[in-house]
């Protein structure tokens, strides 16, 4: 008779996990601080680094591919302050359609994910920016979008490992709970409260509200890419973040997170003051 596991083995890569963020998070932080150019090359770098694992994962190491998603991830984060958020649309989908019908004419099995990698890598980093580029509120808009991502992932983590129970989406992600669930949402509203409180921001209550409906949007990026690797039969999207994975295993919920939060900040404040639009009721 197999011997049954041990309940410690749930935790065994915590402590790499917590090393790796404690590496990286002051890094982060102060980058957002500093903003301006070197948050945009910062911001860059990462999108890049999506194109990359992305255009691995589904294009097979395809170089021309990775040029397409490269260059819409370079144009998501740099070309909005400087042509604009349409001129930086407009870039991002031309390249698109380069990039699908690309994969359109390539031989082999068609799936839909060989269309969605572009606007992946460019329209997130896009909404990144044009969050941080608000002068007056842009970076503590991305600092409530970064703290209640970190807190929507950690206590998923451990409502999930520590409480389990009926399983989110097991076809897609086996280990997600309903329990991992209402971690997110609890942890989104407690950093929301903790951030608008510290930052003296109005209207605590609907942005709290607020990150707790953004949780859901964080999760189902989590989800997104859990569906994105089983397609494909990988376990994690690289290796370059010891105990995360990838960087898209890292940034799947932010992406998502962004784009909504972006997209409200629009609507509601305009190009210029989307922080502000993001974060005043």
């Amino acid at each position: 008779m197999a011997e049954a596991p041990q309940p410690a083995a749930k935790w065994t890569d915590l402590g790499v996990r917590s090393l790796s963020a404690a590496l990286l998070i002051p890094a982060v932080l102060a980058d957002v601080w500093v903003g301006g150019i070197w948050f945009n090359l910062f911001v860059a770098l990462l999108a890049v680094l999506v194109a990359h694992e992305w255009t691995n994962m589904v294009h097979g190491r395809g170089s021309a591919q990775f040029a397409l998603h490269a260059a819409a991830a370079l144009g998501g984060a740099l070309l909005p302050l400087e042509a604009g958020i349409w001129g930086a649309v407009t870039a991002v989908c031309l390249l698109w359609a380069a990039s699908a019908l690309l994969a359109g004419f390539q031989a082999g099995p068609k799936a839909a994910w060989i269309y969605l990698g572009v606007p992946y890598a460019g329209f997130p980093a896009m909404a990144v920016v044009l969050l941080r580029a608000d002068p007056l509120y842009g970076a503590v808009a991305i600092l409530w979008c970064l703290a209640i991502v970190w807190a929507a992932d950690t206590l998923a983590y451990f409502a999930g490992r520590g409480i389990g129970g009926p399983k989110l989406a097991p076809v897609i992600s086996p280990k997600k709970t309903w329990a991992g669930l209402g971690g997110a949402i609890a942890g989104s509203a407690a950093a929301s409260a903790l951030v608008a409180a510290f930052a003296g921001l109005p209207a605590v209550a609907a942005l709290t509200l607020l990150a707790g409906i953004l949780a859901l949007f964080e999760q189902a990026g989590d989800l997104f890419k859990s569906a994105l690797k089983r397609h494909y039969g990988v376990k994690d999207s690289g290796n370059l973040i010891p105990g995360h994975g990838g960087v898209i295993d890292r940034l799947d919920g932010l992406i998502a997170v962004a784009v909504a939060a972006a997209i409200i900040g629009l609507l509601r404040g305009g190009m210029e003051s989307t922080g502000r639009g993001l974060l005043f009721w």
